[in-house]
């Protein structure tokens, strides 16, 4: 099988080291020159990798088609691209919704809107996707934990909650920060705070068939310091922010 990326960026380099990494069968990986410094290294790592400068040969070439442009790039060039009768496209768009797809597309093709974050380069993290594809859901599998999900507004909850990436890495920033403010040496500090949030997510995940209140009760002890920490941040409305947050970024989604 042939796949070609449309937009050559952070979220299309992290998916094809995932897929060089995996037992995919692919044979060959075409990429768009732009950006070029991502392209160029992507070039360097296989000799299935291919780049193109044009977006129109790559969609020829490929039998599935990776959609990773922001959305302002993709409400510009989509219509303008032909896509192939039959042929598999998979949007990584945050915003753009599939009747929108659909009408950029024109042709019947296959498509499938799908969240993939990051640790996909490790094969790692679940990769939720709209609507069902048997096809789509195996290809995700070999890169880490697929989510099909049936209806296109409740998958719009899933990007909600992707948003917190960068939130999530600002927390480990601020308090490797404090560390290192505090005299501790900055790659220490680095790899104390990450290491602690990798065991606790592993914990968390160990433990996710039960409810998460479980886990919030039990890292507490009577008048202890996590029962400190927490409670000032419900106090400062910390937690309450983060639902805030995830609500104004659906609310920008279903727009």
């Amino acid at each position: 099988m042939k796949i070609g990326f449309i937009g050559t960026g952070h979220i299309t380099k992290s998916v094809i080291n995932g897929i060089l990494g995996s037992k995919l069968k692919i044979k060959k990986i075409l990429v768009s020159k732009r950006s070029q410094k991502i392209s160029s290294a992507l070039k360097r790592k296989s000799k299935k990798i291919e780049v193109l400068s044009d977006n129109q040969e790559i969609i020829n070439k490929s039998n599935w088609v990776f959609l990773a442009v922001t959305p302002e790039v993709g409400h510009k060039i989509l219509p303008q691209l032909k896509f192939k009768k039959n042929q598999t496209i998979i949007s990584f768009i945050s915003t753009i919704k599939m009747s929108d797809l659909k009408k950029y597309t024109k042709m019947k093709s296959k498509i499938v809107r799908a969240i993939p974050l990051p640790p996909i380069s490790l094969r790692k993290g679940p990769v939720p996707i709209f609507p069902p594809n048997k096809q789509v859901k195996k290809f995700f599998d070999h890169l880490g934990t697929t989510v099909e999900i049936n209806n296109e507004k409740l998958s719009l909850n899933f990007w909600s909650t992707s948003s917190m990436m960068a939130p999530f890495y600002e927390l480990l920033q601020t308090l490797s920060t404090w560390l290192n403010q505090k005299g501790i040496n900055k790659m220490d500090s680095q790899k104390y705070i990450t290491s602690l949030f990798i065991a606790l997510s592993e914990d968390a995940k160990i433990n996710s068939k039960k409810d998460l209140k479980i886990l919030v009760k039990n890292s507490q002890t009577p008048k202890g310091l996590n029962e400190q920490a927490v409670n000032e941040l419900r106090k400062y409305g910390f937690f309450k922010s983060l639902n805030n947050t995830a609500n104004s970024v659906l609310k920008r989604l279903k727009k």
